[in-house]
C-alpha cells in the first residue's frame, strides 16, 4: 500500500536510506500540498470574484507566480532524493557494473557542483534585488527572500547529491546484474 508520502513525494528506495528520506518527503509532501491548495483556492476566488462580481482579487497573479516559484524549487531536493532528475541512459545501462561504480559517483560530484553554482548565482542576484529593495509591481512584496530561499533548495539538492555518493541502494547492484 502507498502511503501519502509516496503519492505526493514519489518512492525514495532508490535514494538515501529511508530513515533519512522520509522525514524530509513529509516535510517537502506537507510544503508542496500547503502551497498547491492556497494556490488553487486563490486562483478559484479570482475567477469567481472576475466573473461575478467584476472584482478579481488584487495581485492574485503575483502571488500565484511567487508560490509557483517555491513549488518548483521545494520539488528540486525531493527529485534529489529520488534520484528522479531527468537522465538519458542510452550508452550507461550496457556498461559494467565496474564502470558505473566509477561514473555514477563522479556524475553526482558533478551534478552537485552545477547546483552549487546555480544556488550560488540565485543568491548574489537575491542580494542584488534586496539592495535596490525589489518588489511585487501591485501587492510591492520583496522578491528577494524568494531568491534566498531558492538557492538554499538549490544548496541541499547538491548536499543531498554528495550524499547520495555513500549511499549505494542495494536494488541498484541487482539491477546490474540481471
Amino acid at each position: 500500500m502507498i502511503n501519502l508520502s509516496e503519492l505526493v513525494a514519489g518512492h525514495h528506495a532508490d535514494g538515501l536510506p529511508p530513515r533519512v528520506a522520509h522525514p524530509i518527503h513529509m516535510l517537502i509532501a506537507a510544503a508542496c500540498s500547503l502551497l498547491l491548495i492556497v494556490m488553487m483556492g486563490l486562483t478559484v476566488t479570482d475567477v469567481l470574484g472576475r466573473y461575478l462580481f467584476n472584482n478579481p482579487v488584487k495581485g492574485s497573479t503575483e502571488l500565484t507566480e511567487l508560490m509557483l516559484a517555491g513549488l518548483i524549487f521545494l520539488g528540486l531536493p525531493a527529485a534529489t532524493l529520488d534520484r528522479e532528475h531527468v537522465t538519458v541512459d542510452l550508452v550507461t545501462d550496457r556498461l559494467p557494473l565496474s564502470v558505473d561504480k566509477l561514473r555514477r559517483p563522479a556524475v553526482l560530484v558533478a551534478s552537485a557542483g552545477i547546483q552549487m553554482m546555480i544556488a550560488w548565482r540565485l543568491w548574489i542576484t537575491a542580494d542584488q534585488v534586496a539592495g535596490y529593495g525589489g518588489t511585487t509591481a501591485t501587492l510591492e512584496l520583496p522578491i528577494a527572500p524568494i531568491g534566498y530561499f531558492s538557492a538554499l533548495l538549490c544548496g541541499a539538492s547538491a548536499l543531498l547529491m554528495l550524499a547520495q555518493i555513500f549511499y549505494r541502494p542495494p536494488s541498484d547492484d541487482l539491477k546490474k546484474e540481471s
